[in-house]
């Protein structure tokens, strides 16, 4: 237990205070159960540091573990949180859940049997936290972590914060918008360097080893946080693999099932299945029309990487500018917003704008006589009429 408190002390202490995530000021942490998941490498742990630094002066109040620490291959999180209360402590901050079988049994006896206790508990995007082995679904405020908005992005690597600005607003007032933020910064080239290393707050750590540091999340999401969480064989990572490699191989297309099934050797059901968990473990994205719900994702209409990072480490140079555009777009929208495909153009977005995403030469007639359309331009500070700059999409949260 004393070994429990000095790490969890050294780790306070070490946390920065100068950057803040989006989701730090949505959290009620208040709440008596939390439950915060996001893909490895968004920096849910970070945050729970941060609240701890910020308000409990007194370290014998809050307690920070993490349930891969060897310590638990000999105790139990039960007796820990009995330990914990009995000397006084009143918030338990519990990280990477995901890794110890019985954990939402275990907080849900922790939940009932005291009741003055508090817990934040963390897990992987995979994990299903209303299709736990307890009920916690009544219980428990969910919450789900994204990576870094290019607007955040810009506030962590300069003095300059931007605010938010919703969709609407951008729509209607793009100009003025892109107008005040270019006047602040040199935009194009922050936003480039966005999409090849911006996403995952380890940035900071080493632009240099990003790209093999981002590889090594990918191979962990799937050689253990998937296991840990679902019944798959070796045999099935291999696949799913291999798969992620064939989808950031491409362009952003419509799958053929049956192809893509033989191209990794198994049947359309598992290729399915396989396709809902690296959906699952934030790797990639499949959409689908708007006539289609998400729950019989029989046949995805698109399937794109999760953002443009992922797309950088794993096509390198085969990657293709399109594929970045349109992860780029569906990445920072995904978070606050409804995204389909359209017939009509590339994106849906709330059942009410048709987007198309291109370069500066792209034209509008495709879509000119849609109602609430416009273009999401790359390469251009700023835009006029329909024309949107594509990163100032990037300032939605």
């Amino acid at each position: 237990m004393e070994t429990l408190y000095q790490n969890s002390n050294r780790l306070i202490d070490a946390t920065s205070s100068k950057n803040f995530r989006y989701l730090y000021q949505e959290i009620d942490w208040e709440g008596r159960l939390i439950g915060i998941t996001g893909s490895r490498g968004t920096g849910k742990t970070t945050m729970m540091l941060q609240y701890i630094k910020a308000n409990f002066p007194d370290r014998n109040k809050a307690l920070y573990i993490s349930l891969d620490n060897i310590w638990f291959s000999k105790n139990s999180l039960w007796d820990l949180a009995n330990q914990f209360y009995a000397y006084g402590g009143t918030h338990l901050f519990i990280d990477e859940v995901h890794r110890y079988p019985t954990w939402s049994i275990e907080i849900k006896n922790i939940y009932d049997s005291f009741p003055t206790l508090y817990i934040v508990f963390t897990g992987s995007s995979i994990l299903e936290i209303y299709k736990s082995n307890a009920d916690l679904s009544r219980r428990t405020i969910s919450y789900h972590l994204c990576g870094l908005s290019f607007r955040e992005f810009l506030n962590f690597e300069g003095s300059y914060k931007f605010p938010v600005f919703s969709l609407d607003n951008i729509v209607s007032n793009h100009v003025q918008i892109a107008t005040d933020i270019i006047s602040k910064t040199k935009i194009l080239p922050l936003y480039r360097k966005y999409l090849e290393y911006g996403y995952y707050p380890f940035y900071n750590e080493g632009i240099k080893s990003y790209s093999m540091r981002l590889l090594n999340v990918v191979n962990t999401i799937l050689d253990n946080d998937l296991p840990s969480v679902e019944k798959i064989e070796f045999q099935s990572i291999i696949k799913l693999k291999k798969l992620l490699m064939i989808i950031a191989s491409l362009v952003p297309f419509t799958p053929n099932m049956v192809k893509l099934s033989a191209d990794i050797e198994t049947n359309r059901a598992s290729a399915i299945k396989y396709l809902e968990f690296l959906q699952r473990a934030g790797l990639i994205r499949l959409l689908v029309t708007s006539q289609k719900g998400i729950s019989a994702m029989n046949k995805p209409e698109k399937i794109l990487l999760d953002n443009s990072n992922l797309l950088y480490s794993l096509a390198g140079s085969n990657k293709n500018e399109g594929n970045v555009r349109e992860t780029f777009f569906v990445n920072q929208l995904v978070v606050k917003h409804k995204v389909n495909t359209s017939k009509s153009g590339d994106f849906e977005v709330d059942n009410r704008y048709i987007v198309e995403v291109g370069g500066k030469n792209k034209s509008y007639n495709q879509i000119k006589d849609m109602t609430n359309s416009f273009i999401a331009m790359d390469d251009i500070e700023t835009g006029y009429g329909n024309k949107i700059p594509l990163w100032l999409f990037g300032f939605l949260y």
